[in-house]
């Protein structure tokens, strides 16, 4: 845990000095395609190899990487108008907060091209979304809760902001597999990305409610703030723990048999097909781009049949 609020100190400290890194050293014409994140967390350095294997691609342009010092809408738009003063080609977003970025995105699609990714706006003039049908991750975190909850029971929700689309739309496939069932939703405690208060949350829920039954972390990070207090409580076994991502305390916590199984999502995938496709874009061949603008990128369950397995695959991606 030391290590962890460490290196997420470190890349704090680095974004607010120089939020982004480009793939290879920019030449004077290249164009510039530019990956804004929600969050400093470890998802985003699979999503990074994933940028930089596009700037390694293509020619006559430079991919950058801008991970957010903190997750607020200010701190993006902050990122976002500096962007768009350099004159950037393109701008890749995981909106933190889709009702309240309408007009700054809408003006980033005036000047350049714009995609999401990862959390999405749809109401606003982006022209793809790149990442995971949130819904239906949540539709497959639902049915892990069932299969580790059979006779039912109580669980908490924790993520950073129900502000972000992607929170509310796993919160809700949740929702639609558990309508109905034994098993109830006591309430989904927000953290604002902040890991020390995200543990402080389940601390919390496991003293108020002793005999809770399972524990839901929704974003990348929640997860592993969950292993930490299930640890530390001594409950290892007592209460049935679901996460979202890879991170890699989440992993070992399903090789330790504190976590039931994560629904993992493909961050590279999402770098590098944003990067991608919005060259294409600014060279003017949009056949990529369906008509419900969406590019939908499979997620996978992992859980203790295939974790050692998985957990060999995102070394070697992260050792590149």
């Amino acid at each position: 845990m030391q290590k962890r609020l460490f290196m997420a100190a470190v890349a704090a400290a680095f974004t607010a000095t120089l939020s982004y890194a480009p793939a290879h050293a920019q030449a004077q014409n290249d164009k510039v395609l530019a990956f804004v994140t929600n969050a400093a967390a470890d998802f985003w350095t699979i999503g990074r190899r994933g940028v930089e294997k596009a700037g390694q691609e293509l020619d006559g342009y430079t991919t950058e990487m801008h991970v957010v010092s903190e997750a607020t809408a200010a701190e993006q738009r902050r990122i976002i108008d500096d962007l768009l003063t350099r004159g950037v080609a393109g701008i890749t977003v995981s909106v933190i907060d889709p009702a309240n970025s309408r007009d700054l995105l809408n003006r980033v699609a005036e000047q350049a091209v714009l995609f999401t990714s990862d959390s999405d706006a749809p109401d606003t003039k982006r022209m793809l979304y790149v990442g995971t049908d949130n819904v239906a991750a949540g539709e497959q975190a639902g049915e892990l809760i069932k299969k580790a909850l059979p006779d039912g029971g109580d669980i908490m929700l924790f993520v950073g902001t129900m502000g972000a689309a992607n929170a509310q739309e796993r919160v809700q496939g949740i929702r639609n597999v558990l309508e109905g069932g034994n098993i109830n939703i006591i309430d989904i405690r927000t953290d604002e990305v902040d890991f020390a208060r995200a543990k402080r949350n389940v601390e919390d829920t496991l003293t108020t409610y002793p005999d809770i039954d399972g524990l839901v972390g929704l974003w990348s990070y929640n997860t592993p703030q969950i292993v930490e207090a299930v640890r530390a409580a001594g409950k290892t076994g007592q209460v049935k723990v679901i996460g979202f991502d890879e991170d890699p305390v989440t992993l070992r916590g399903i090789a330790d048999g504190i976590v039931e199984a994560t629904v993992v999502q493909q961050p590279f995938e999402f770098g590098y097909q944003s990067m991608i496709n919005m060259a294409k874009v600014i060279e003017g061949d949009t056949s990529m781009i369906p008509d419900d603008g969406l590019m939908i990128i499979p997620t996978k369950v992992i859980d203790a049949s295939n974790v050692e397995e998985f957990r060999k695959e995102m070394q070697a991606l992260l050792s590149q």
